[in-house]
C-alpha cells in the first residue's frame, strides 16, 4: 500500500473507533457492546440519555470538523496562501457576530442562522481580500489584516453580548465552542447546509488544482480565473459559517488539516478534499472528547484544545516557510 492509501485507511479506522469511544465515555459510562445492543433493542435507559445528549454532540463535532477543514483547503487554494484559514482571517468571527445579531433581533429564526452567519463571513472575507489586494495578496499582509478584522468582529460580538442576558448566553455557545446541550435540531441545520457545501466543494477540485498556476497562464489557457475564485470562495465561506453558527468558533482546524493532508496524500484536491473531510471530523471529535473527559467533571471547550495545538503549529509554519513572508 502506498502512503495515500495507508493515510486513508488509518483515518477511516480511527474515525469509528473515536465515535464509539466518545459515545461510551463520560458521566454515563456504557460498554461498546451495550451501546450496539441498545441501539437495536432500545431497552437500555442510559442509551436514551446518550442518544439525546451525546449523539447530537458527536455528529455536530464531526460535521464542524469536516466543514472547517475543507473550508481551509478551499481558502488556501483561492489565495495561494498556506496560512489562509477561516478562524485566522476573520471569517469565523464575522460569521459569529452576525449569528449573535440574528439571535438578538430574530430569536425565532434559528433555522436561518447559517444564512446570517454566511453574510457575516462573506463580509469579513471581502474586507480581508479587498485590503490585501493592494499588495497582490501578500501572505503576511493578508494575515495581519485578517487578525485586525477578526479583532473588530470579536469586539462587536462582545459588545452585543453585553447588551442583554439572552445574547450573552447565546454568545457563550457561539464564541466558546462548548458543544454541550446540542440537540437533533442543531444536527439538522448543520447537516443540511454542511452537506451541500461539502458536496459542491468536491466537484470544485479541478478548479482548485488549476488555481495553483499563475493567473496569466490560466487566462491564456481560456480558464475563467475570477469566476473560479469567486465560486470557491463562496463555498469556503458557507462551510466556515455554518460550522460557526452551530458549533461555535474554532481556529486552526483549516490550517492544521490541509497541511497534514498535503504531507500525507499530496496536493491533488481530488484526494485532498475527501481526506480533509475525514481528518477534520476526526480532529474536532477528538478535541471535544478530550475536553469533556480529561478533567471531568470540568469541561474544557474544544476550541481551547484546538488553540493549544494550533498556536505552536502556526509559529512553526511562520518560521519554516519563506514564502509565508512574501519573499
Amino acid at each position: 500500500m502506498n502512503k495515500k492509501a495507508i493515510s486513508f485507511v488509518a483515518v477511516i479506522i480511527l474515525l469509528p473507533v473515536m465515535i464509539i469511544y466518545s459515545a461510551t465515555t463520560g458521566s454515563i459510562d456504557i460498554t461498546a457492546i451495550d451501546l450496539i445492543k441498545g441501539i437495536f433493542t432500545g431497552t437500555n435507559e442510559d442509551l436514551n440519555v446518550i442518544k439525546d445528549l451525546r449523539f447530537p454532540r458527536i455528529v455536530i463535532s464531526l460535521l464542524a470538523g469536516a466543514t472547517l477543514a475543507v473550508s481551509g483547503v478551499l481558502l488556501q487554494a483561492v489565495m495561494r496562501n498556506p496560512l489562509a484559514e477561516p478562524g485566522i482571517i476573520g471569517v469565523s468571527s464575522g460569521a459569529g457576530f452576525f449569528t449573535l445579531l440574528m439571535i438578538a433581533l430574530f430569536p425565532t429564526f434559528f433555522f436561518y442562522a447559517p444564512l446570517f452567519a454566511f453574510i457575516g463571513g462573506a463580509l469579513a472575507f471581502l474586507l480581508v481580500y479587498t485590503f490585501s489586494w493592494k499588495s497582490g495578496l501578500n501572505p503576511l499582509r493578508m494575515i495581519l489584516i485578517g487578525v485586525a478584522i477578526n479583532a473588530v468582529f470579536t469586539g462587536l460580538s462582545e459588545l452585543l453580548s453585553a447588551q442583554s442576558a439572552n445574547s450573552m448566553m447565546s454568545s457563550i455557545s457561539v464564541t466558546s465552542s462548548t458543544l454541550t446541550m446540542k440537540t437533533w435540531k442543531d444536527v439538522e441545520v448543520i447537516a443540511l447546509y454542511g452537506s451541500i457545501g461539502l458536496i459542491v466543494a468536491f466537484f470544485l477540485y479541478a478548479w482548485c488544482n488549476h488555481l495553483s498556476l499563475k493567473d496569466e497562464t490560466l487566462k491564456n489557457l481560456g480558464f475563467r480565473v475570477n469566476r473560479a475564485r469567486f465560486t470557491i470562495s463562496v463555498v469556503a465561506v458557507l462551510l466556515a459559517s455554518v460550522a460557526t453558527a452551530i458549533a461555535g468558533m474554532f481556529t486552526f482546524v483549516g490550517l492544521l488539516i490541509p497541511h497534514i493532508g498535503r504531507a500525507l496524500v499530496g496536493n491533488d484536491h481530488k484526494v485532498l478534499i475527501p481526506f480533509s473531510t475525514l481528518a477534520g471530523a476526526l480532529l474536532i471529535l477528538t478535541a471535544d472528547t478530550l475536553g469533556r473527559t480529561i478533567m471531568a467533571p470540568i469541561e474544557i471547550p474544544a476550541s481551547i484544545i484546538m488553540a493549544i495545538i494550533g498556536g505552536p503549529f502556526l509559529i512553526f509554519l511562520l518560521r519554516k516557510s519563506d514564502r509565508i513572508y512574501g519573499h
